[in-house]
């Protein structure tokens, strides 16, 4: 099931004025904030990625796969996407948790020679 386009727009209204933005991938949503990765939003749930904010916030018994085959996230509750001032801070201090994304590499197209 993938994630209606409408929940990822309530999120980010919610987050408003954090610097987050979402792309979609493969019908479920990758959550920005800054040039960090901090959340997925699959089956319309926020799913934010495991730190010591999460655990102290929302425990592991939110714990749960993003989707099939992933590793475990905190499943933040529908109720708690509710309150705009918990989910930044959330966010903010996750977002503060985890390192900085590591550079990307350019890569070289390989000409064949033509000797």
């Amino acid at each position: 099931m993938a994630t209606r386009k409408e929940t990822a727009e309530f999120i980010l209204d919610q987050l408003d004025p954090l610097p987050v933005s979402t792309r979609a991938m493969f019908g479920e949503y990758a959550l920005y904030c800054g040039d960090k990765t901090v959340a997925f939003i699959c089956d319309d749930t926020l799913f934010m990625k495991p730190t010591e904010v999460g655990e102290e916030l929302l425990g592991p018994e939110t714990l749960a796969p993003a989707y099939p085959g992933s590793k475990l996230y905190y499943a933040v509750p529908g109720d708690r996407l509710e309150n705009r001032e918990w989910l930044q801070d959330l966010v903010q201090r996750t977002t503060e948790a985890l390192p900085a994304p590591k550079p990307k590499v350019k890569r070289t197209l390989k000409h064949p020679s033509t000797s």
